[in-house]
């Protein structure tokens, strides 16, 4: 059974799908020179391209249980949220995106990115954290990687401040704007959160030093 598109909350934030309505705050952070360097969205970042994502491959991510891409929101009005009748009703202000795409079964890979100025509150850590849980508790994933450009040191925060464990460096792994690039590898896995596994998982035997 596919899942459905979802709304989480955590302490200080909203997770929602993105649709039409956010094109025009995707495009503004977007313009930032950070995120524009360190991920692999278009630059120029023109209104086109926020539109396609926010009207057309966010939703199909949904549709086809491939990506699932949570705009993460302020709740500037959480007593009016999802009212019917009440226009543009529920979070607008947009602090950044955080993603889960499939790579394999059981497997999952975390993506974010956070608005200039809503960087330093901890928003995207709490965020990602409530994507990840609800990808280990909902999706049956059992293993979410973190990827980032070796140097991209604010989502190295992120990522450990989610309790990702860093597992090495890989050689010309990340492909950005044609350029190909090393990049740094890390997973969370559910026992990780105090949770339930999906499938069983024994690992492997720690070996002496020197073997």
């Amino acid at each position: 059974m596919e899942p459905e598109p979802v709304t989480l909350t955590t302490p200080r934030l909203v997770l929602r799908p993105l649709d039409p309505r956010d094109a025009d705050a995707v495009y503004t952070a977007a313009q930032d020179p950070d995120i524009q360097r360190w991920t692999t969205i278009p630059s120029p970042y023109l209104p086109e391209h926020a539109e396609t994502f926010t009207e057309l491959l966010a939703p199909e991510g949904w549709a086809t249980s491939s990506m699932f891409t949570f705009g993460i929101f302020l709740p500037d009005h959480p007593d009016l949220a999802d009212l019917p009748g009440v226009p543009d009703a529920g979070p607008r202000t947009l602090t950044g995106v955080v993603s889960l795409t499939m790579r394999s079964l059981g497997t999952a890979e975390i993506g974010f990115w956070a608005a200039k100025e809503h960087r330093g509150r901890g928003y995207t850590t709490e965020a990602a954290l409530a994507a990840v849980r609800w990808a280990f508790t909902a999706l049956s994933v059992d293993r979410v990687e973190w990827r980032a450009e070796v140097g991209n040191t604010a989502s190295r925060a992120v990522a450990e401040n989610a309790g990702f464990t860093l597992e090495g460096t890989l050689r010309s792994a990340i492909n950005n704007k044609g350029v190909r690039r090393d990049c740094w590898l890390a997973s969370l896995l559910p026992s990780d959160l105090g949770l339930p596994s999906a499938a069983p998982y024994v690992p492997a035997p720690h070996s002496p030093p020197g073997e």
